[in-house]
């Protein structure tokens, strides 16, 4: 067992969930701390710097949304929404403000709990059988440092966050061949084939991706869309390559 336990901050107003996640997530190794409103949420962050954030959306002084914009701003941390709403436009919204995942109420605890463990092992899911032995790939003007995990555009590091690491890594695993979206969500984020999953996860990850790396990212030139199919990054030529 290791002597650093990981640490998850939950942040839901509800006591009852609070407590129960609380218990079963120590019960399964991990160090627990809470939070019962966004304004706390921020402090307690500051306070304990978790290794994952759960967060609540509906909530007192600050809702999940500004909280993730807030966090978003100082740090790459994993985020999982609790999202009780009912419209999937409004859960894509804490993606599109940088989560990494959400998990929609009523929910099972093990179904968060298989969440959480997805999203912390995330580092050592990708299969980089492409990547050259230095670990570093330049495409342009974009480097990108797997070792590091890392990415920079001319001499500016870009910052993004683990889950947008491991999906622009799988991708240029096997550049110039697509990926599509359930298998992106199996390697990436751990959802089975066989669960129905909405594919617009991927979909509002690749946006970020786009934004932070693409110089138009309305017409991109790296991470490119294969019709009927999914995602790919544009084909890395080698040295000695025509």
């Amino acid at each position: 067992m290791d002597s650093q336990k990981e640490k998850i901050l939950v942040v839901d107003d509800e006591a009852s969930i609070r407590r129960i996640l609380e218990t079963r997530l120590a019960m399964i190794g991990y160090d627990v701390v809470t939070a019962a409103d966004g304004e706390e949420a921020l402090d307690t962050f500051r306070d304990s710097q978790p290794d994952l954030v759960v967060l609540d959306v509906m909530m007192p002084k600050l809702d999940g949304y500004g909280v993730c914009q807030e966090l978003r701003k100082e740090s790459d941390v994993p985020i999982i929404m609790l999202t009780a709403l009912g419209d999937v436009a409004d859960r894509i919204t804490g993606l599109e403000l940088g989560a990494d995942d959400y998990v929609v109420k009523p929910f099972s605890p093990k179904e968060l709990e298989a969440r959480i463990r997805s999203v912390l092992r995330r580092v050592d899911k990708i299969n980089s059988t492409g990547i050259p032995s230095s670990g570093v790939i330049q495409v342009n003007t974009i480097r990108i440092d797997t070792n590091k995990r890392q990415v920079y555009k001319g001499d500016e590091r870009i910052r993004l966050t683990g889950m947008e690491f491991s999906l622009l890594e799988l991708l240029v695993s096997r550049s110039g061949e697509p990926f599509s979206r359930s298998e992106i969500l199996q390697e990436v984020w751990g959802y089975t084939p066989e669960r129905h999953v909405d594919t617009r996860v991927v979909d509002v990850h690749i946006s970020r991706l786009r934004a932070k790396l693409e110089e138009d990212p309305s017409n991109p030139e790296l991470i490119l869309t294969a019709r009927g199919t999914g995602y790919l990054f544009q084909r890395i030529i080698e040295p000695g390559e025509e």
